[in-house]
């Protein structure tokens, strides 16, 4: 099992527990945990892609239509390319893994141009989501888009519901293979427009809005 599927399942497993003793209130990380977690923002869900186990990729090698082919990436991270024979692409940019096909391929043709392009990312297909939980219309995953907001995965879900308690609501973010809870005041940003906890969002958050006790 890959190391991001098992933070997503602690993830969750996290939040579950929360959700089970919902009647003492979620628990906040440490402010200075907080503080780490909102200053990665969304900017590591801007660089480039990463190639993974199951992605498939179109490999061309100019004026070379035989050495060109599609293939999916291997669970071993693997692709075979003739003449290149098997080459790691998995945890690699196409940049990079065009480079190093280019430096094996240089041993049998002349400057060798090659390019990678993934033609399916079946490989992000969970860990480049966002998740809203808990006491809403709807709740749903849905694709991280670049510059999305909690409220914009809340509208997205229909909104609170009538049982909701907004202000009790958490996103938890993995930071160094560490669950990190973060308070955000959904009941102020949707009824007063108080925006300072509208965090922007990082592939893999988790939001949950708890019910309100009876």
């Amino acid at each position: 099992m890959s190391g991001v599927i098992r933070f997503f399942f602690r993830i969750v497993a996290f939040v579950s527990v929360v959700a089970l003793t919902g009647c003492v209130g979620p628990i906040a990380s440490p402010p200075d945990k907080i503080a780490q977690a909102l200053n990665l923002g969304a900017a590591e869900n801007t660089g480039e892609y990463i190639i993974g186990a199951t992605d498939e990729i179109s490999v061309s090698v100019w004026r070379n239509p035989d050495l060109s082919i599609t293939v999916p990436v291997r669970p071993d991270g693997m692709i075979s390319v003739p003449l290149v024979g098997d080459v790691k692409a998995s945890g690699k940019t196409p940049e990079r893994l065009a480079d190093d096909i280019e430096a094996i391929l240089d041993e049998y043709i002349r400057e060798p141009q090659v390019s990678v392009v993934v033609t399916s990312m079946n490989s992000h297909e969970f860990t480049d989501r966002v998740r809203v939980t808990g006491a809403v219309e709807q709740p749903m995953s849905m694709p991280h888009r670049s510059g999305m907001t909690v409220l914009d995965m809340v509208l997205s879900a229909g909104g609170i519901n009538p049982f909701a308690a907004p202000n009790n609501s958490m996103l938890y973010r993995v930071v160094e293979n560490e669950v990190v809870a973060i308070p955000v005041k959904l009941g102020d940003i949707l009824n007063n427009g108080d925006i300072r906890t509208n965090y922007s969002l990082r592939a893999g958050d988790i939001l949950t809005v708890p019910e309100r006790g009876f």
